[in-house]
């Protein structure tokens, strides 16, 4: 009998992804060569996303307090904007009305930080009913243990714990897809 692998597979029909919090007032707390790493890579999903057309929904956690989305990501982010104070993003109505009026059963989720508003949102989106890819190179804590720890909780609750070459090449499927050449010169240039 095989085991069903269904949602450890992504679709660029049926995925969207989702920016948690990469604000300007929570950068001074993350480590600096972690933070630049985890920024490249998500700004690699939002790039390939834009190819792919995928949706991208971005949260800001108190705007007011933390600031605004980091100026490398703002412009890509700002279409789809959700504000919350909940941690968990679905804890905020707007940002489950926003998935479900993208009509998407796959969510890719990004940002920080990861043991908080990240691990939160995946629980909820889980609980949702959503198939979540956690992207690992593309959260992070202020500290290790944190971030281990969110990682290993997540794919324990049900969450697909991958990467973002690992998520985009997926969604891609095959390197006759339309976005293979954009996306394979985003990947020569990480």
């Amino acid at each position: 009998m095989s085991q069903d692998i269904s949602r450890f597979k992504l679709d660029k029909d049926k995925a969207a992804l989702v920016v948690v919090d990469v604000q300007e007032k929570l950068i001074p707390a993350m480590p600096e060569k972690v933070y630049r790493q985890t920024l490249k890579s998500i700004q690699f999903l939002v790039e390939g996303a834009r190819h792919l057309k995928l949706p991208v929904v971005a949260t800001e956690q108190y705007p007011k307090g933390l600031g605004r989305t980091v100026s490398d990501l703002a412009q890509a982010c700002q279409d789809k904007l959700v504000e919350k104070v909940s941690f968990g993003c679905c804890g905020e109505p707007s940002f489950l009305e926003t998935l479900k009026s993208l009509g998407r059963s796959q969510i890719i989720v990004t940002g920080m930080e990861a043991h908080v508003c990240v691990y939160q949102t995946v629980l909820g989106l889980l609980d949702a009913g959503y198939h979540v890819h956690l992207v690992r190179d593309a959260i992070i804590s202020r500290g290790k243990i944190d971030y281990l720890n969110a990682l290993e909780n997540a794919a324990r609750a049900g969450a697909t714990v991958t990467t973002a070459e690992t998520a985009l090449f997926q969604l891609m499927g095959a390197s006759t897809a339309p976005e293979f050449k954009a996306i394979s010169a985003l990947v020569k240039n990480r």
